[in-house]
């Protein structure tokens, strides 16, 4: 069978496997065009590997790191090694002690070690070839690059690639880039390949997801010329998208003053102006004494939820945390396998709330002495349902059973809803919607300043705080961000007409004999409390109304229908969301392949197709949509006639 391709309007077909959006170094994306290929992908099929070139970074080991790796394990391995490749010992001493204790409890107890290794622009002028950091003479260079090797047996890798895929402590793509271009040659590519996680394990190392293909009409992404990447970084810097390398520092302060809420006027040099500094006010976020110094930047969104949690355990006594709503499938493996587990409450409904408090009186009465929980972990609103908590009820709970909370607010993003007064914490990827350009990968911790633990989260988080956000990886994120405001408004307005179209037309609104059955979406899915938090326009302070996201889940009456809905999409199909362009998958299939009846326990259906919707014309898309429904509606009727 051949490699697929979905027509799109005004934007060529992306063949299976390339990256989306085409032309796009570092992307995070790749195409994956029909339900059919989705199903291949998870089963392994090899049609669909031998042309995967790319996707998403925690899922997908990037081509440049595998080579990299590699060249490690040439250097300093031996038979049967594998190698991992992290930005500090820290994060490899993490890995290393996750490889040991978890192939011991899955009954295949193994070894690992580290390497560290400087590599110099020396280097390359001496022809020389990684250098174990104990033989490197240029220690006092400011631009040498330091990695971490984990070296391991490769019959456990797929243990590695747990800790890979959950935590994203792995180096970034553009630092495998960066190495590889000091070497003095380039060696050939691996015949060998790391070795990706057989089907059928139990753990989600299985899921090796996050692939995109094809799109609605949207201004289409620059060529890239074939250019060394000195010439491209020149290129960027000398036009003025990017700020120089050496500005670093200064892309991650207006990166933090961004999410901190006090930049009153954020213009594309605010913070590299020799000027000063632009003008900074109280913090938009709903906590006014919020500053940048509150902000901690990660390597991404689930960096950032895997550190907070690490916090909490180093910071709190030890126990047990909460998820409550379905979320993110790595969410929920961060709380079971780090620390002592977690109590799951998966549909994230009122009612479960009443069983987080029997949860909470039950384990006080066992143990006075300390918290019940360690801290509730939340999304606002929860991926792929859109359900809101009640966060009022949440934080009364917190504060009578001195408990933490962390709302990961992605989905909802700061323009739209006020979450930080509730959370202790607040975390968020900032890879979707607040870059926009799905070419980087970074994350962002909050700390609420207003709560009880502050002091001690602070001073741990000074005290311990690794900043392995890669300078250009801060540099890219920094560009991309400028407009993040206008664009969520842009991509709030086009979900919401796409929604109320979808809607009118379901089963939900009463129509009847309707092939959609209903829309997941912040306006219809538990909105009284999403209204709750919904920011309100204050035209003397400048503040518009927040708008309800742009993301949205449909499903239908048969598999029939919503498998010809999703191949009939003229976008971009995958897994990833916020980006700039529409992007559809089908996500149970992607996220819980192997345990699609355990999902559909929580309401999350196993043709459930998930939408992030992007910046194309509003009346393109709604005809696009309504093109799609109609193949939905001829897909039920002729399986009716069968």
């Amino acid at each position: 069978m051949g490699a697929t391709t979905t027509e799109t309007v005004g934007v060529p077909p992306v063949p299976l496997g390339l990256p989306v959006p085409p032309f796009t170094p570092h992307a995070i994306s790749c195409s994956l065009p029909t339900w059919r290929d989705n199903v291949d992908y998870e089963k392994g099929e090899k049609r669909i590997s031998d042309v995967m070139v790319c996707g998403y970074p925690r899922f997908f080991i990037g081509l440049g790191i595998q080579k990299l790796a590699q060249i490690c394990v040439r250097k300093f391995g031996v038979h049967g090694e594998s190698a991992m490749l992290f930005p500090t010992k820290k994060t490899a001493d993490a890995c290393r002690s996750f490889i040991l204790s978890r192939s011991t409890l899955e009954g295949t107890p193994t070894t690992a070690r580290l390497i560290q290794l400087l590599i110099c622009p020396e280097d390359k002028a001496n022809k020389a070839i990684l250098v174990n950091s104990e033989d490197c003479d240029c220690n006092g260079s400011a631009s040498l690059l330091d990695l971490h090797i984990v070296l391991f047996p490769s019959d456990v890798f797929s243990v590695a690639m747990q800790f890979w895929q959950h935590t994203g402590t792995g180096i970034s793509s553009r630092l495998a880039e960066q190495c590889l271009s000091l070497l003095p040659e380039s060696p050939p590519s691996p015949t060998n390949p790391l070795p990706i996680p057989a089907r059928g394990i139990s753990f989600k190392s299985s899921h090796r997801h996050y692939g995109v293909k094809g799109a609605l009409r949207v201004s289409p992404p620059a060529v890239v010329e074939d250019l060394n990447a000195d010439h491209s970084m020149y290129l960027e810097e000398r036009y003025g998208r990017n700020l120089p390398q050496s500005a670093a520092a200064a892309a991650k302060r207006a990166l933090r003053r961004r999410i901190a809420g006090v930049l009153l006027r954020d213009t594309p040099k605010c913070d590299s102006d020799r000027d000063g500094s632009p003008p900074l006010g109280p913090s938009t976020r709903g906590v006014s004494d919020v500053s940048e110094n509150d902000v901690y930047l990660y390597a991404g969104g689930m960096n950032a939820i895997w550190n907070a949690h690490q916090l909490l355990l180093a910071v709190r006594p030890v126990g047990k945390s909460v998820c409550f709503g379905f979320p993110y499938t790595d969410t929920l493996k961060v709380l079971q396998k780090w620390g002592p587990g977690c109590h799951f409450l998966g549909h994230g409904l009122d009612n479960d709330i009443d069983q987080l408090e029997a949860i909470l009186k039950k384990q006080s009465e066992l143990d006075p002495s300390k918290p019940p929980i360690l801290a509730l972990f939340t999304e606002f609103p929860s991926n792929p349902l859109l359900r809101s908590p009640d966060l009022p009820r949440l934080r009364a709970l917190a504060d009578k059973y001195d408990f933490l909370i962390v709302i990961d607010e992605t989905v909802g993003n700061f323009i739209n809803v006020e979450v930080l007064p509730f959370a202790d914490i607040v975390v968020s990827s900032l890879t979707k919607v607040f870059s926009g350009s799905s070419n980087v990968m970074g994350g962002s911790l909050v700390l609420n300043p207003q709560r009880r633990h502050y002091s001690s989260l602070k001073s741990h988080l000074n005290s311990n705080y690794e900043d392995i956000l890669f300078d250009q990886d801060a540099i890219f994120l920094e560009r991309n961000s400028r407009d993040f405001q206008r664009r969520i408004r842009e991509c709030d307005h086009n979900t919401e007409a796409i929604c109320d179209f979808l809607y009118s037309r379901s089963q939900a609104a009463g129509v009847p004999n309707a092939v959609i059955k209903a829309v997941a979406y912040p306006k219809y899915t538990t909105p009284e409390h999403y209204e709750a938090r919904r920011i309100k326009a204050d035209a003397q302070n400048g503040v518009e109304d927040g708008g309800y996201g742009g993301l949205f889940s449909v499903t239908f009456v048969s598999p029939a229908a919503s498998h010809a809905f999703f191949d009939a999409l003229p976008c971009y199909k995958g897994p990833s969301l916020g980006t700039n362009f529409t992007l559809a998958c089908p996500f149970t299939i992607l996220a819980h392949f192997k345990e699609l009846d355990w999902a559909a326990q929580y309401d999350v259906e196993p043709d459930l197709i998930r939408v992030s919707v992007g910046l194309e014309d509003t009346d393109e898309l709604v005809a696009s949509f309504a093109s799609a429904l109609r193949a939905a509606e001829a897909a039920l009727t002729q399986t009716d006639l069968l």
